[in-house]
């Protein structure tokens, strides 16, 4: 049986009109061996990589579904770890753009990622309260950390120490010993939420910014260092001798709460306060990478920058105000006063964390980053909220440092959300306009050609030739552009409220305009000369009012000029003769206004979009309503209908577009990948191409493949898209010995783990059948008395022939890393023994020695009861124990032997071309000069 209706897909083409969204954090990167000067930014579920100095584009990092919400660049440069709104995490390589690593842990979007000093871990907190530590070169979670009641805000691990701090919406800062897992100090000193927290001062300080103007520091000593007793008291900061104490009062009255005395790794006291000049709340507290410069920002445009002194700068401030305290003292002659100077001569915090200015940006700030570079200079870079990236810069070291803004990044998007869309007549050209400018793009190259400042535009179409534009505003006016020069025609008091809708007419000879005012205006194209100019230039005259009772939402012509459709605010669609102006039918039904409306191209049918969330379909000759839709989920924002058909399209506040079919009052397609409501849409005179605008900053281009839509098809795949999602919404499986919501598991069910699991056991039973065919295969051989070959399973002829066992094998590798245990978690008992089995088989032989282990412990862990009692299993352990020690023992001999090797090869390199590897040149430098006085010495000393 043959297709009795056939459509052709629409798939998402490009994201453009967007430099980077709101949620997530700006970040420098290192591409090309430069740093500086390249930023990656996210963009609804991209990451875009900007290059500063030009302004370009140059690298996007393609997401899947969900919006990203944080980045961290990898400490060598090299990656980029990504975190979404559904809790997943992707590593993506900056060399490549390809993200082959992907963590699914948390059940919420991330806020917080950072990897630790060398870049083998990975932190991430999230919404969930949790925080899960990752292992990026196994590519798989170490353990969860649970302790936070609300959000998770930031997360820091100590450089030298097993130590990991975070901070949470709960008022809470919390030191977790990653040796045992478990958190072993929380930190009570904040009464609202901490937004931020920095380690400075060789990690001997730490500073948290909460929802105040107040930025507290805390003293932190580590109890395990013996204090140097010769280290003079004056250097000591004020308030920050060691107390330890189980409980104390913090300077603002609240207590702080300390684990018992024998548990206790460090104490952490109040130091002081800096006072911020912002009265909100912090938003982002950050240092650079040297530790020597702290900025952070609240909910307005301005950052404030601090500079943290070394221990040399404090030292020279403490004998500089010595030195003037003795010669005041020696003043006034008093020897007491002299010998006490050492203990009273103190340092304040302001003094060591001393504001160096403030920069003012030109719009909000949403995040920002911090680089030093090579020339002293500092950078700051900024994600504004208006869509929008500034980088600026300022000697820090400097007494009096000038900011100045060296680069923007602007023509890439609009300030504002797009209100209206227009296509040119040859589908080349596509006109935005938002609230101050008018941007033209490229549709095949995507590129802004154009832009123009205007007035708040609602609506717009490309007058006939494509040479001008004409804009609806806010105010009620009517403005002509002309595209060549870029330069405001003429400017028109159309209506006295706002200008709602456009609409021109099939001849092309003038157009129709509705506006707040509750009047709709006719209005023709015409030629003028201006005074100054000896050529004519297009204007627009007006030639007839319709005046009505109710505010006009939405105007329409149809396609044989005939008839006149007028949306109103009492929900109603008024239809007029356009000849006489006389009223010819009204279409009732909808409980809401009617925001948007279009006749399809055979004057037959008109479709109303409505926000009451439904759309109708009207027959225009008699006015009936051939049905009704319940279309979206929220008000339906945009409808239009494709040029010589009657399918149209739909768009909503529920961040959706779908086509219908106005004939059979079908839903064929919905295009899914906006993030915020959709404000309007457009379509190509050829109805090759979509593009659509939202709240999200972004303009989304679709195009039609030449690929068949078959409806049974896609509801089938909107089935199997539900299912996906209840698989990831269902609870955790417990691992036995823990209770129900208090796994410290790391990993998280998906439909790939599901799947994964699902190929390991058909794996299973395909060598249970396969060995149970080779064991009756042999007995018939040995019956016959010859040998009779035996057909080979077409799977295993695909993997080149080779044995069943092997196949199980080539199944675990095939799964990645970060599924591997969550698979093994939803796998049945009853495959266990076999796979236990096979294991011992595979070690014996050397196979996949690392792998096999990891899966062996995670099986006995979580299955210890059941393998323990089963008495078939017994010898199956005793093989398997004697044969993992032994092969575990050979590859770590063969670990440790290459190490070697690798190191007497450096120290080879090292002596004969005197270079250092891995090693900092300035430290070689001090390393050969401390060798040279050695020898020197050495040599006075004989002589």
């Amino acid at each position: 049986m043959g297709l009795t209706r056939q459509y052709l897909r629409y798939v998402a083409s490009a994201v453009f009109g967007l430099i980077g969204s709101q949620k997530g954090n700006i970040v420098f990167v290192t591409l090309r061996g430069e740093k500086g000067r390249y930023v990656a930014v996210p963009a609804c579920e991209h990451v875009f990589i900007w290059d500063l100095r030009k302004g370009e584009k140059i690298l996007i990092l393609q997401g899947l579904k969900h919006e990203v919400t944080f980045l961290c660049p990898s400490p060598d440069g090299l990656h980029l770890a990504v975190g979404y709104e559904h809790g997943s995490i992707r590593i993506f390589s900056l060399l490549s753009g390809e993200g082959n690593v992907t963590f699914n842990g948390h059940k919420a979007a991330i806020t917080s990622l950072k990897y630790d000093q060398l870049g083998g871990r990975l932190a991430s907190g999230s919404k969930d309260t949790d925080i899960i530590v990752w292992d990026v070169i196994n590519e798989s979670g170490l353990y969860r950390l649970k302790g936070h009641k609300d959000a998770v805000t930031q997360a820091l691990f100590l450089r030298d120490r097993n130590l990991l701090v975070t901070s949470g919406k709960d008022t809470m800062v919390k030191w977790w010993d990653l040796d045992t897992q478990h958190c072993f100090k929380t930190m009570v000193g904040h009464r609202t939420e901490v937004w931020g927290l920095v380690l400075v001062s060789e990690e001997k300080r730490l500073i948290t910014g909460a929802s105040d103007s107040e930025l507290r520091a805390w003293d932190i000593a580590y109890l395990q260092e013996i204090e140097d007793p010769e280290e003079p008291e004056p250097k000591k900061v004020k308030g920050s001798s060691p107390g330890i104490r189980d409980t104390h009062e913090a300077e603002d009255g609240t207590l702080e709460m300390d684990e018992a005395p024998e548990d206790r790794i460090l104490t952490c006291r109040k130091a002081g306060s800096i006072m911020r000049e912002g009265r909100d709340r912090v938003v982002n507290l950050a240092v650079d990478r040297t530790g020597r410069i702290l900025a952070c920002h609240g909910t307005d445009s301005v950052l404030e920058v601090f500079r943290i002194l070394s221990k040399e700068e404090i030292q020279k401030k403490i004998d500089k105000k010595m030195k003037k305290a003795k010669k005041k003292a020696k003043l006034n002659s008093c020897k007491e006063e002299e010998e006490d100077l050492e203990v009273n001569v103190e340092m304040t915090l302001q003094d060591e964390i001393q504001r160096v200015t403030n920069i003012k940006t030109s719009a909000k700030i949403k995040s920002f980053d911090l680089i030093h570079t090579p020339q002293g200079e500092l950078k700051a870079v900024f994600l504004l909220q208006n869509n929008l990236v500034e980088l600026y810069s300022l000697n820090a070291s400097m007494s009096a440092p000038q900011t100045v803004r060296t680069n923007r990044i602007t023509i890439g998007g609009h300030r504002s959300d797009v209100r209206t869309l227009s296509f040119s007549s040859d589908n080349i050209a596509v006109l935005s306009a938002a609230a101050d400018s008018i941007k033209i793009w490229n549709r095949s190259t995507l590129q802004c050609i154009r832009t123009m400042t205007c007035e708040y535009a609602l609506c717009s179409f490309f007058v006939p030739g494509d040479r001008q534009v004409v804009i609806g505003t806010k105010t009620g006016k009517l403005q002509l552009y002309d595209l060549a020069s870029g330069n405001l025609l003429e400017t028109v008091d159309a209506h006295d409220g706002a200008l709602w809708s456009l609409s021109l007419s099939p001849d092309q000879r003038g157009f129709v305009t509705g506006g707040a005012d509750k009047s709709v205006k006719f209005w023709d194209f015409e030629l003028v000369k201006d005074e100054k100019s000896t050529q004519k230039r297009l204007s627009v005259k007006q030639t007839r009012t319709l005046q009505l009772d109710e505010e006009v939402l939405c105007v329409s012509y149809s396609p044989n000029q005939k008839l006149l459709a007028v949306s109103l605010l009492d929900c109603t669609v008024k239809i007029f003769y356009v000849d006489t102006l006389k009223f010819f039918l009204s279409l009732y039904g909808h409980k809401l206004p009617v925001i948007c409306m279009d006749i399809s191209y055979d004057g037959a049918l008109i479709a109303t979009g409505s926000a009451d969330r439904n759309v109708k379909i009207w027959g225009l000759d008699f006015g009936d309503c051939h049905r009704s839709l319940f279309a979206h989920d929220d008000s339906v924002m945009y409808l239009k209908f494709v040029p010589k058909s009657h399918l149209f399209f739909t768009a909503g506040k529920d961040h959706k577009i779908k086509q219908w079919d106005a004939d059979k009052f079908e839903h064929i397609q919905t295009l899914e990948g906006h993030h915020q409501e959709i404000w309007c849409l457009a379509v190509s005179p050829s109805g090759d191409y979509i593009v659509s605008s939202s709240h999200d900053k972004s303009l989304r281009l679709w195009e039609r493949t030449r690929e068949p839509l078959i409806l049974e098809e896609e509801r089938e795949m909107q089935r199997e898209a539900e299912y996906e999602e209840s698989v990831a919404k269902e609870d955790q499986p417990v691992v036995p010995g823990e209770t129900q919501g208090d796994s410290y598991f790391t990993g998280k069910k998906t439909i790939e783990t599901v799947k994964a699991a699902e190929r390991i056991m058909e794996a299973i039973e395909l060598y249970r059948e396969e060995t149970a065919k080779m064991r009756e295969h042999k007995a018939i051989c040995k019956a016959a008395g010859k040998e009779v070959p035996l057909p080979i399973n077409p799977i295993l002829m695909a993997y080149g022939s080779i044995s069943p066992s092997a196949y199980v094998l080539e199944i675990f590798k095939g799964i990645k890393s970060s599924e591997l245990e969550e698979s093994l978690l939803v796998l049945p008992f009853s495959y266990v023994p076999d796979i236990l089995k096979l294991f011992n088989e595979f070690i014996q032989l050397g196979s996949d020695v690392e792998l096999l282990c990891r899966c062996l412990f995670f099986l006995l862990r979580i299955h210890f009861g059941q393998i323990t009692s089963n008495q078939m299993l017994v010898p199956v352990i005793e093989k398997l124990k004697e044969t993992t020690i032994s092969k575990v023992s050979q590859v770590r001999d063969v670990i440790g032997f290459n190490m070697a090797g690798l190191d007497y090869l450096k120290r080879e390199c090292e002596a004969k071309s005197e270079v250092m590897f891995f090693a900092d040149a300035t430290s070689h430098l001090e390393e050969k000069k401390r060798k040279k006085k050695k020898r020197e010495k050495l040599i006075l000393t004989l002589t």
